[in-house]
């Protein structure tokens, strides 16, 4: 038997070189087999640090006799989720047909030309509680393609149809939560929609959130609960929106306010300051205690903005949450503890030797000689140093590095904390000089320093790009400020749409499944592809003042006029509306360094969702103006303060801008 995962990229897929199962990587290699062998193909789809992916490792994938069972009727292929996320998207979505409990390890089972006729998630080896054991639904499947193939074959083309129709809807106008019976009405005015209203859209929204959210525990919905990070930005953002009626925005920061706290306070949260991925219980409690890097990073830019909301203004300002008793520590500067351990938590755990960091960190690490779920955790602080912590994937990926770069580049400027700063820029450096090829194409992914064949998906672009974008213009960088802009016009195409530059995986385009990935309605622990490039977009429009780059957003979020009566499943997007809602804003520091940082210490607490800082040296400014980076053409130096691209007179010092900001 070939070992052809032993020299994978993905940490996951190395993780089951040493299984009997005679596994495929995913590729057109495992679909070539099976035709030849007349064979269905098994396609297992999880990653590195899911428990439950370990549980039915050592199950399942390491029997011998089922490894047997496998190699007598079907081609296993093993896909890592992360690095092959339209995979996943695709293969998430054929799943839904056949059970409504989607998750990893995913299982799914498709002709040898493609089709998904049966899938499931996790099997035991023996029936447990009504579900059946994995080696009796290989028996199963293996008859029904033996005996009733012509009834598998229709039900995989039904579903590919099904894949392309959803898709087909979604680019007509249907919405991501498609699958919501009357959500969205296709052809719904765009006057109507969330950037034209966003004061009705607002008031939507936050009442939604307020009757999903648990009132004593904190969080939305009931169990399993997560974090829903894009939520809480979503919140604050309407928190700090001119727009909004002030009543409605002091509710969402409220909102926002007593959920971080809540979080805070509960055992999703670890001494050392990360946050599990979700608890299993209402209070938080018993959670999965996996610790994924887009978890932490999107929990630290929401825990930045609230303590900057917080601490804006006197206490019985519309904007501020007043300390809970008298005399209690003022809550912005708690929240901002909370923003500073998970901003530490990034650089100590999760921060790989070259400054990027790493997906995640396992569930699972051993204990006293047992490999345990969770048991590296409960120990005291004191004890861990006895114990390896659990490792991690160090797998690095562009999108999710992304949001740790922008969040850390927010909470080193907002919170005043250097470390963090740096190493947003040593992340940054790592990517550009690993991710992005000589022909300018961008990596999805790498480990050790070998980069994945894996197609770079429009999530890995405009996370990127939003990352550079900010980072450069706080830092005063150029070089990160015209790389995010050469991302963003990568995805803008001709028509003004926003498109995955290197298209889908070819594969699942071969295979006629790529219709799937463009249905997936996925908007709900990260933004969405098309969402994190119109949000890239939107930054791109405040640097340079042209048009396409506004419209492309737009275009993006008239798509779902009516995604604020489900804002948990659409926050990215409504996100970007409520940025392009806003009257553009930006800050132009054009100053050598120690004035620039000075000038950004006087501005420490400005912040706006349609808002841009724009730093640059005296020296780069003029190039950058001529490279379309329109706010900074002719402006000598000093500090700017802008509203629809229209600037006032410069403040030369940082009293006299702390004075601008104050009227």
């Amino acid at each position: 038997m070939v070992n052809r995962l032993a020299d994978a990229v993905s940490p996951y897929l190395r993780q089951h070189a040493d299984n009997p199962v005679d596994w495929y990587p995913w590729g057109a290699d495992a679909f070539a087999e099976a035709r030849r062998r007349d064979v269905p193909v098994m396609v297992s789809v999880g990653y590195a640090t899911c428990h439950w992916c370990h549980v039915m490792a050592r199950e399942s994938f390491s029997d011998p006799e089922i490894a047997a069972q496998l190699a007598r009727g079907y081609v296993a292929v093993k896909v890592d989720r992360e690095e092959h996320p339209d995979v996943d998207a695709s293969l998430l979505a054929a799943a839904s047909a056949f059970t409504p409990d989607l998750g990893w390890p995913l299982t799914v089972f498709t002709t040898p030309d493609g089709a998904p006729f049966y899938a499931g998630t996790y099997w035991p080896p023996v029936p447990v509680a009504g579900r059946p054991a994995f080696r009796d639904v290989l028996d199963a499947v293996a008859q029904a393609w033996e005996q009733r193939r012509d009834q598998a074959v229709e039900t995989g083309e039904t579903i590919r149809a099904a894949l392309r129709d959803a898709a087909a809807g979604r680019r007509t106008g249907v919405p991501r939560a498609a699958a919501t019976p009357g959500a969205e009405v296709p052809g719904t005015r765009a006057q109507d929609g969330p950037v034209a209203r966003l004061a009705d859209h607002a008031r939507t929204v936050v009442d939604r959130l307020e009757a999903a959210e648990d009132r004593v525990h904190g969080g939305f919905g009931g169990a399993p609960k997560f974090p829903v990070a894009p939520t809480l930005e979503l919140l604050l953002d309407v928190a700090a929106s001119s727009v909004v009626d002030p009543e409605v925005a002091r509710r969402a920061l409220v909102l926002a306010g007593r959920t971080v706290d809540a979080m805070a306070a509960s055992p999703l949260r670890d001494a050392d300051g990360g946050f599990f991925r979700y608890g299993t219980r209402p209070d938080w409690s018993e959670p999965h205690y996996e610790r994924m890097l887009y978890d932490n990073a999107q929990l630290l830019s929401a825990a930045t903005t609230l303590a900057v909301l917080r601490r804006t203004g006197p206490a019985e300002a519309a904007l501020r949450t007043p300390a809970a008793t008298p005399g209690a520590t003022d809550p912005g500067d708690a929240t901002a503890r909370v923003a500073a351990d998970v901003g530490r938590f990034l650089l100590r755990a999760l921060r790989l030797p070259g400054g990027a960091f790493a997906s995640a960190q396992d569930s699972e690490s051993v204990v006293d000689g047992e490999r345990v779920e969770g048991g590296y955790y409960l120990l005291a602080p004191a004890d861990r140093e006895r114990h390896d912590p659990p490792p991690l994937d160090t797998k690095v990926l562009t999108g999710w590095n992304g949001l740790a770069i922008e969040a850390l580049a927010r909470a080193g400027h907002h919170l005043d904390l250097p470390d963090l700063t740096a190493a947003a820029r040593a992340a940054a450096d790592h990517l550009l000089a690993t991710h992005v090829r000589a022909d300018g194409t961008l990596v999805r992914a790498s480990e050790g320093g070998v980069v994945s064949d894996a197609v770079a998906t429009l999530e890995d672009h405009g996370a990127f790009a939003s990352a550079l974008l900010v980072l450069g213009g706080l830092t005063g960088d150029a070089r990160f400020v015209r790389a995010g802009l050469r991302l963003v016009d990568a995805t803008v195409g001709p028509d003004g749409t926003l498109r995955p530059p290197q298209g889908t995986d070819p594969v699942l385009a071969d295979l006629g499944l790529a219709a799937g990935a463009a249905a997936d309605p996925s908007e709900g622990a990260v933004p969405s592809g098309p969402t994190a490039a119109a949000r890239a977009a939107l930054l791109a429009h405040l640097a340079t003042g042209e048009p396409r780059y506004r419209d492309a957003a737009l275009a993006h979020v008239a798509a779902s006029p009516s995604a604020s009566e489900h804002p948990l499943g659409a926050a990215g997007v409504l996100r970007v509306a409520v940025g392009l809602a806003e009257p553009p804003r930006q800050l132009v520091l054009v100053a050598d360094p120690d004035l620039r940082d000075a000038f950004r210490g006087a501005a420490r607490d400005w912040y706006h969702p349609g808002g841009l800082v724009l730093g640059a040296a005296p020296e780069d400014a003029a190039a950058l103006a001529d490279d379309g980076v329109a706010l900074l053409a002719g402006r000598g130096p000093g500090a700017y303060l802008c509203a629809d691209f229209v600037c006032r007179l410069p403040a030369r010092d940082p009293a006299a801008l702390r004075l601008q900001l104050a009227s």
